[in-house]
């Protein structure tokens, strides 16, 4: 019986984790949830199982909740997930929180020596180097849940790290691939929102509408595989049947492939190497796969893309200044302060403005986190 807690469980990626713990009952056990904003639905969950933590974003909420569920524990804020975190009973845990929230409770479960199967991957992407050398350090399984990196964790296995070519992501292009750059200065928040193939939260699909969220993963598994940026090539695949692909030094490819259900990462990750059968998942049919089809991630077309990875190459703090732009302009799209345009040209405002630096552990990532956020509203507010 594997022990795990879930960081974000009203999420897209915490709801299918409950769905498989809820299918392995002798396999899996969750010990503790962290909810942020929905508690009409932790409500809802709670009158049907409890759990020995609960760890929620405000006090307000969790007073109403002890009185609602007095033999209920309740946590509350950033102190709460490392609590949840660092639980002595667990074995794992499942972070599927959004954004720089992720960061210190991964940093904690680590030091706590929990395995991590990680769904947010801004904490590799604003602190890739000290997160992984603190997981070596204290021998920590850091196991990927998002389905591209999922995807070629399975194709490592059995292989040699030294045989690989180059791994090679897919992207589907996100709500917009269709659309010119000028046909993009007018489009809605609900046209961003509206992906084509996948169900996610809407910070995740705005980030695969511009195609930042690839970036992103690029870097993460830059840092997850420990490969250098040229050995990782990302490609648009608009059917998302293939996840993602390592080739080898022999020219051999092997790819994941499957339909766009988040439950197969989220049970490999937990269960892995066994698998088992996924209640109702539309297996593929290749009978019914007219073509699969792929295309260059174009620069003048994605521009944002590029500029992130070019940041990303010189290290240091630039990767954290482009999360934290991103999440300010994100969250002003969203609340139609802006268009969908001008999340690119935050981003770049900020990065023009904060100062390149090093950044050695979780208080200078906070730090630069916080100062790079200053400046992106200042200039939604200009």
């Amino acid at each position: 019986m594997k022990k795990i807690v879930i960081l974000g469980a009203s999420g897209s990626i915490g709801r299918q984790t409950l769905d498989v713990v809820r299918q392995h009952p002798t396999l899996l056990q969750c010990v503790g949830i962290s909810v942020g904003r929905n508690i009409a639905w932790l409500r809802e969950l709670l009158h049907r199982q409890s759990f020995e933590l609960v760890c929620v974003q405000y006090e307000d909420d969790a007073v109403a909740l002890r009185n609602e569920f007095p033999n209920q524990p309740f946590l509350v804020g950033d102190e709460g997930l490392i609590r949840l975190s660092t639980l002595p009973s667990i074995d794992t845990v499942v972070n599927a929180l959004v954004g720089f929230s992720g960061l210190a409770p991964t940093l904690a479960a680590i030091h706590a020596h929990k395995e991590i199967a990680l769904a947010n991957k801004e904490t590799l992407v604003v602190a890739g180097s000290w997160i992984m050398r603190a997981a070596k350090e204290h021998k920590v399984n850091i196991v990927p849940i998002d389905s591209e990196h999922s995807a070629i964790f399975q194709c490592l296995q059995g292989n040699r790290r030294e045989d690989v070519r180059k791994l090679i992501i897919t992207a589907s292009g996100g709500s917009f691939r269709d659309k010119t750059i000028d046909e993009l200065s007018n489009v809605t928040v609900d046209q961003a929102l509206a992906h084509p193939n996948w169900s996610m939260g809407p910070k995740i699909t705005i980030d695969s509408a511009t195609l930042v969220n690839k970036a992103f993963e690029v870097i993460e598994a830059h840092w997850l595989f420990d490969l250098p940026y040229d050995q990782i090539e990302a490609v648009i695949h608009p059917q998302s049947i293939i996840h993602s692909m390592v080739e080898y030094v022999d020219g051999s490819i092997l790819a994941q492939l499957g339909s766009p259900d988040m439950r197969l990462p989220i049970q490999y990750a937990l269960l892995y190497p066994n698998r088992f059968e996924i209640e109702h998942h539309a297996h593929l049919d290749f009978k019914r796969i007219s073509e699969l089809r792929f295309a260059e991630i174009k620069p003048l077309r994605y521009p944002l893309f590029y500029r992130i990875l070019t940041e990303a190459k010189s290290g240091g703090n630039r990767t954290t200044v482009i999360n934290a732009a991103n999440e300010v302009a994100i969250d002003a799209f969203l609340k139609n302060k802006i268009r969908f345009t001008q999340i690119d040209e935050i981003i770049t405002h900020t990065l023009d403005n904060v100062p390149t630096g090093p950044l050695t552990g979780l208080e200078d990532t906070i730090a630069c986190d916080r100062a790079s956020r200053e400046i992106a509203n200042q200039k939604i507010g200009g």
